[in-house]
């Protein structure tokens, strides 16, 4: 069974063409062709790399982190947190700065855990503001926004501070202070990062949304749908196959054609290690499905 599922990775690596509808369509005839033959050792976290990077591919992704078929919206995505602890020290004018950075951000949480330690009560914090140094989406040039809280924060609350525009890249600098009699507290920073949406005119809309569809599929290992949607890809991007019925004279190419064709020497030896760590435990299969997908980004952008 590995055979046969390296063997049609193996035919795919041989030529891979310029355009990200073909090359999406060829990934979609290898994941079709894992899928077909995999049994209880369906491969998905290399699968799921390489759909990632065809949603990426078919979004258009540039340099910055921006799209040419998507865009970011101010619906949650994900999360970047982390935790600091505020000594009291000094006068009322002695503040804290604490710092937390981020990419795709249109939000800060500022939120203080009800308890320091399993069972240790938290303490209440002076927020006195938030500063916010960020390019936004589309731009080239930092902006600075300030915004003033001046407030007490009570354990088991958080506050709110939203962006003026949705972030690529942000950091957040927050000014706090603990009071002398309660002693030091703990907070919590919090990045919400925005959500991708692609354009409904995009030409790949229907890929994309196959492709997504393979990504949950992955998550349940459905062959069905991962098959299925598989197909659905390779129709939607023009990847045409040979009816099975048709009859071909089948001439002995010329040997330079032959040669020109073939995977070099360097690329068959390494296909082959890779197909003995696929054979073997699984500290090697991981190795070999990691050794394969670096194989693959090296022959998709190879000239």
């Amino acid at each position: 069974m590995k055979r046969l599922a390296f063997a049609a990775l193996l035919v795919a690596t041989t030529a891979f063409a310029q355009t990200p509808a073909t090359r999406v369509a060829d990934d979609a005839k290898v994941i079709d062709r894992v899928a077909q033959a995999s049994k209880k050792d369906l491969p998905r976290d290399l699968l799921r790399r390489i759909v990632d990077e065809d949603v990426d591919l078919l979004r258009g992704k540039k340099s910055d982190g921006t799209y040419q078929y998507a865009g970011y919206e101010r619906l949650e995505a994900s999360r970047i947190s982390d935790s600091f602890s505020i000594e009291p020290k000094g006068g009322e004018d002695d503040l804290r700065r604490i710092e937390l950075r981020g990419e795709q951000t249109y939000r800060l949480v500022i939120g203080l855990p009800s308890r320091r330690m399993l069972v240790t009560k938290n303490r209440r914090l002076w927020i006195d503001r938030a500063d916010i140094e960020y390019i936004p989406q589309g731009g080239s040039t930092t902006k600075v926004q300030s915004v003033k809280i001046g407030a007490w924060l009570e354990p088991g609350t958080s506050r709110n501070v939203d962006f003026d525009e949705i972030a690529r890249q942000a950091t957040v600098r927050v000014f706090a202070r603990a009071d002398k009699k309660d002693g030091y507290s703990n907070v919590v920073l919090t990045l919400i990062q925005a959500r991708i949406f692609d354009h409904p005119d995009s030409p790949f809309a229907d890929a994309i949304a196959s492709l997504k569809a393979i990504q949950r599929a992955l998550d349940h290992s459905d062959i069905a749908s991962i098959r299925s949607m598989s197909s659905r890809v390779m129709r939607g991007l023009g990847a045409v196959e040979a009816p099975a019925v048709r009859t071909i004279d089948v001439i002995a190419p010329r040997a330079e054609t032959a040669t020109a064709a073939a995977p070099s020497a360097d690329v068959l030896r390494e296909l082959q290690e890779i197909e003995d760590l696929l054979t073997g435990n699984e500290a090697e299969r991981r190795q070999g499905a990691d050794r394969l997908h670096q194989l693959l980004r090296r022959l998709r952008t190879a000239k």
